[in-house]
């Protein structure tokens, strides 16, 4: 790809000049400290340093029901003549842009450079200190009142700015500079020494920009980012700031390009494997180069780094490199005896990493390392997805991007957690909602073995939410999705690459097939190894969407949307079941669930008289209480587009065709708080905002694990005020009976019966004492569970996940408070005020307890328990090894500690 001549007036060394200069080697430094935050415009300044006109939003609306037919796009109309950027940042999308007559050049000038918060020598000081990654908007305060809780009950929107200095000393001189920033939300448009570089308006995804023009090697040198992360931008908490890492990648004019090599594996065996890999190789000098590639492979352990000698090596010479251009080969390797990459706990996610080399006659000009796996796939229509020849059926859940109370500032701990919970509950798969995930995030997937459904879109041309990304969509689109699949396709954890999700061009027939048709093409352009697929909640089998892509996936309509009888003559979306459908008109193309279930429940809470139903719709009386803001944990309620969990393990089981499922969701996350808009975060997650498991946890376990002895009971047995009234008991379990005993006393056995996944006593009478349950399987003893009556709260616990983390600055311990008896059980509804305070060296970062309609700032050390438990997390600090104490003290109680190590690596 050639670049325009002259865009460097300090790069354009000949190569046997930088080839004998050693500290021209590949750098990549992360900028994480140092950052000074501001929010807002200086007085006058934003009319400047818009990206573009937005349509004017004259009123806002929330609760908006979430499978609502997206509308056609209102185009902003300009009442005057005005500057913008786009312009001056649509030519960073060039590299993205597949013909050279679609791609846009730069205008003149650097707009922006007059604002006093672009200039160099501005003073920032009295600006806000923040590090990387930084989520602005997590801290609150909740917006209590107002259509906000669509986006959380968090202010995101609005302009802000990040500075900060950059050390390019004079040694840089002849190297290529690039600001690498993982994700921005969003609109950023980026400044060096007062010199507009360029931007990317898409929050989710990440992007490189060449600092080397602007640069100035041997003397002060200022970055300026700006991003306007506009309201009703989302339908959840998008998060807000530079939440993901930002670098700056120093390399010699010749090096590997940016997301420069695309590893794959065409053949594969126990005995050998083919390694096919391609190297792109840019030259930013002013003279042509030639260089020599060598490749080598080398297995990595399980802590990500290299095992002995390479396994596979190839030196292929001479590859000609023009002056601005750009050359590309291919090395073919053979690995003798494979270790696969495979799902766990079946098999086991070994890794490898191809180390490139460039090499000149003077010695190594760059060295690349691009971590892979070996593995193959095969997508069958009749039994499902095959990794390395084994039937893996999906046992996937839906994550959107937020940790929680620690907002979206991406976190390497926090979303190992967030896997491992999922991980034990018998988790295989996640799918991303729906937007590019954390680089890190699919880095652990790698690691941890988990499926990945990769997805770039929420919305196409028309619009869910008035200034969402179809206001960009025709700019950016291509340059999006290529700039996905260059960073993502050579992780092994990806299975598919989903190009939508729900999106309105499912309504305009052959028109919005041609919009799917090529999002296609691009993504099989850029990797033909996995398949596509766009998640549909409407589309049917004989409209022309779903045949535009490689995998149908089908959100909620296998078990059929709004089958109720009071749904007929309404206006949403009604679907009976789909899965024969089609199966009959795509025969050949594997079938999956994206979206199962949005089952609601809030930890801890149940409410009667319980549904008789196998699935029920949230209503008042019916499993909800709006006025509380908390729906049932009898695990029996959905959306009224959903349905329980039992409903969908039933549909599954009637279509063995079906590749598996994705539930909606795999925790709860900030936003979209359906039925209860007034709340901030969801009620779908089988795990609450704060990481402890609902009840359903253990239903999707029995399902998910059926060889673990498991079992759990429902709900607690702590009902003063329900003594002699019928209280249902419910039991999952991996067996396939159980018996049931109050008080010791029998209550009968129970057997799962054809399309039964729990077991039911929903004529038990309340009175105190102990239930005790005994599974079965096989007619074998299998698992006990046991629930007992709490008294009164007597005093605090606490146990950390992790009593010993690194003293880097980033590592976390999360530490769970109960409230307990004096015989040490929860008091399962104790909802008393906690104070958490910590010892140096860390600091106390959040606290949560999972409750949706809770509105105590995230980082308050005081926090209602919310079922008897709450959560705090702490933080090390970087280079401050040590014992630190955290102590959880509340009135009437007593106290409780915990002792976390940090240790210096």
């Amino acid at each position: 790809m050639l670049r325009t001549l002259g865009r460097r007036l300090a790069a354009g060394l000949a190569l046997s000049l930088l080839v004998v200069l050693p500290a021209l080697a590949r750098e990549r430094i992360e900028l994480a400290a140092g950052w000074r935050f501001q929010r807002g415009d200086p007085v006058g300044a934003t009319a400047q340093l818009m990206y573009d006109l937005r349509p004017e939003v004259t009123a806002s609306a929330d609760g908006k029901v979430a499978d609502a037919r997206p509308d056609e796009a209102v185009k902003a109309v300009a009442s005057a003549p005005g500057r913008v950027l786009k312009p001056w940042v649509l030519p960073s999308a060039n590299p993205f842009i597949r013909d050279p007559a679609k791609r846009h050049r730069r205008p003149e000038g650097h707009p922006g450079s007059e604002v006093d918060y672009v200039r160099p020598g501005f003073d920032d000081s009295g600006w806000q200190a923040v590090t990387l990654p930084h989520d602005w908007a997590i801290a609150g305060p909740f917006l209590e009142t107002g259509p906000y809780g669509g986006m959380g009950r968090l202010q995101t929107w609005g302009p802000v700015w990040y500075r900060r200095a950059l050390d390019i000393p004079a040694s840089d001189r002849g190297r290529s500079l690039f600001l690498d920033v993982d994700g921005a939300m969003s609109y950023a448009t980026v400044w060096l020494n007062g010199r507009l570089v360029g931007g990317w308006p898409y929050g989710y995804n990440s992007f490189r920009l060449d600092l080397t023009p602007w640069a100035r090697p041997g003397e002060a040198n200022q970055l300026v980012i700006r991003l306007d992360n506009p309201p009703e931008s989302a339908r959840w908490y998008p998060g807000a700031g530079l939440y993901r890492s930002v670098w700056l990648t120093k390399t010699a004019p010749v090096h590997v390009a940016h997301w420069g090599t695309t590893v794959t594996t065409p053949q594969v065996s126990p005995e050998r494997a083919t390694v096919a890999v391609r190297v792109q190789v840019d030259n930013d000098g002013a003279r042509a180069a030639t260089v020599d590639v060598l490749t080598e492979l080398y297995a990595l352990g399980a802590d990500g780094r290299p095992e002995g000698r390479a396994v596979a090596r190839a030196r292929q010479r001479g590859l000609d490199v023009p002056a601005g251009g750009q050359g590309e080969l291919t090395a073919t390797l053979q690995v003798r005896r494979p270790r696969l990459w495979g799902p766990a706990p079946k098999q086991q996610p070994h890794r490898y990493v191809a180390v490139t080399r460039l090499l000149a006659s003077a010695g190594e000009v760059d060295r690349h390392e691009t971590p892979f796996g070996i593995r193959t796939l095969r997508f069958d229509a009749n039994t499902g997805l095959h990794v390395n020849g084994q039937l893996v059926k999906l046992q996937g859940v839906n994550l959107h991007h937020d940790l929680g109370a620690l907002g979206t500032a991406f976190n390497l701990r926090a979303a190992e957690r967030q896997l491992q919970i999922l991980q034990a509950m018998g988790a295989n798969a996640i799918r991303l909602a729906h937007n590019p995930p954390a680089v890190e995030f699919l880095d652990l997937c790698d690691r941890l073995g988990l499926l990945v459904v990769d997805e770039i879109f929420d919305s196409w041309e028309r619009k869910k939410t008035p200034l969402d990304f179809h206001l960009i969509f025709p700019d950016w689109h291509e340059p999006d999705l290529r700039a996905m699949l260059r960073r993502d396709r050579n992780h092994p954890s990806i299975v598919m690459w989903s190009i939508g999700n729900e999106v309105g061009e499912q309504y305009t027939g052959a028109e919005g097939a041609a919009v799917a048709r090529r999002l296609h093409a691009i993504a099989r352009e850029e990797d033909p190894t996995r398949p596509t697929t766009t998640a549909m909640n409407f589309a049917k089998a004989d409209m022309p969407l779903p045949a535009e892509v490689d995998v149908i996936s089908l959100n909620y309509q296998g078990e059929g949307i709004r089958q109720d009888p009071e749904f007929i003559g309404t206006d949403r979306i009604r679907t009976p079941p789909q899965y024969p459908n089609f199966r009959a008109a795509f025969p050949g193309k594997l079938i999956l669930s994206s979206e199962t279930a949005s089952a609601f429940s809030s930890r801890g809470v149940y409410h009667f008289p319980v549904t008789p139903a196998q699935s029920s719709i949230t209503r008042d009386g019916r499993g909800g209480d709006s006025a509380a803001r908390q729906v049932s944990g009898y695990e029996l309620y959905a959306v009224d587009f959903g349905s329980s969990a039992d409903k969908v393990f039933k549909a599954l089981d009637a279509h063995p065709f079906v590749a598996g499922e994705f539930v909606w969701t795999g925790f709860d996350y900030l936003g979209e708080p359906t039925p209860y808009y007034a709340a901030r975060s969801s009620y779908s997650g089988i795990v609450d905002l704060a990481g402890f498991p609902k009840d359903r946890y253990w239903l999707y376990q029995s399902r998910w694990r059926p060889e673990l002895p498991m079992a759990h009971l429902l709900p607690h047995w702590t009902w003063p005020e329900r003594v002699g009234q019928v209280t249902p008991v419910h039991a999952f379990t991996s067996g396939d009976e159980a018996e049931l005993f109050l008080n010791g006393r029998s209550l009968g056995k129970r057997k799962k019966g054809p399309g039964e996944y729990r077991l039911r006593w929903d004529d038990v009478v309340y009175e105190p004492g102990t239930l005790t349950l005994q599974a079965y399987k096989a007619g074998q003893p299998w698992a006990t569970a046991r629930v007992e009556t709490a008294g009164v709260a007597d005093k605090l616990e606490l146990q950390a996940d992790r009593t010993g983390i690194a003293a880097d600055g980033r590592d976390l311990s999360f530490i769970t408070l109960r409230i307990t008896d004096a015989q040490g059980r929860t008091v399962p509804r104790a909802d008393t005020r906690v104070r958490f305070s910590i010892d140096s060296p860390g600091e106390l970062v959040a606290t949560d307890n999972g409750d949706a309609s809770s509105f105590e700032p995230f980082p308050s050390a005081s926090r209602r328990a919310f079922s008897g438990q709450a959560l705090a997390i702490i933080r090390s600090r970087a280079g401050a090894a040590g014992r630190l104490v955290v102590r959880a003290e509340a009135d009437g109680l007593s106290p409780a500690a915990v002792v976390i190590t940090t240790q210096s690596k």
